[in-house]
């Protein structure tokens, strides 16, 4: 049986070797930012309960305003496309939840591309956001405009504090 090199479990970034290149640590912004984009996912996991709680005011909807052919929908229909709309708002609830905890997991982690990702999705969200707060959402009402918008504030400070300098340091910082 051989015996363990002393500190043998250890890379060689972790002993400090003359010439290697040492990672800085994660700026506050950075972590600001992180701990942020894990209330956004707290946030989307709060929307869902939101739209189910809100979900009579869809069926509402769609049996007032969605016809076909010209012609409301008969109450299977209705319900029918009541449960695929309601479905559809869990789903992808729970894809906005993955993607929060995802984004902040890549960008604690220094991934750049995490970075400019997280501010595509941004982007696209604030398209929605403006599309709801405009009515353009297909039951839009006052609960889910307002809490759409509160989702999208808690975007608004991630993206600040994933572009401060200090967070943009720390993203072109080498990676081991």
């Amino acid at each position: 049986m051989y015996q363990p090199y002393p500190g043998g479990d250890q890379s060689p970034q972790q002993l400090g070797q003359p010439g290697d290149a040492v990672r800085p640590p994660i700026p506050p912004s950075v972590t600001r930012a992180v701990q942020v984009m894990y209330l956004g996912a707290v946030a989307s996991l709060i929307g869902i309960v939101v739209d189910l709680l809100t979900r009579h005011s869809l069926r509402s909807y769609i049996a007032d305003h969605v016809t076909r052919n010209g012609k409301r929908l008969t109450n299977a229909q209705v319900t029918s496309a009541y449960h695929v709309e309601l479905g559809a708002l869990v789903v992808l609830g729970l894809i906005g939840v993955a993607l929060w905890i995802w984004m902040a997991q890549a960008n604690k982690a220094g991934k750049n591309w995490a970075r400019v990702t997280a501010t595509v999705f941004f982007a696209i969200d604030t398209l929605g956001a403006i599309g709801g707060l405009a009515g353009g959402t297909l039951a839009g009402g006052a609960v889910e405009r307002i809490y759409g918008l509160v989702v999208w504030i808690i975007g608004v400070v991630a993206i600040i504090f994933l572009w401060q300098r200090a967070s943009t340091e720390y993203f072109k910082a080498p990676k081991f």
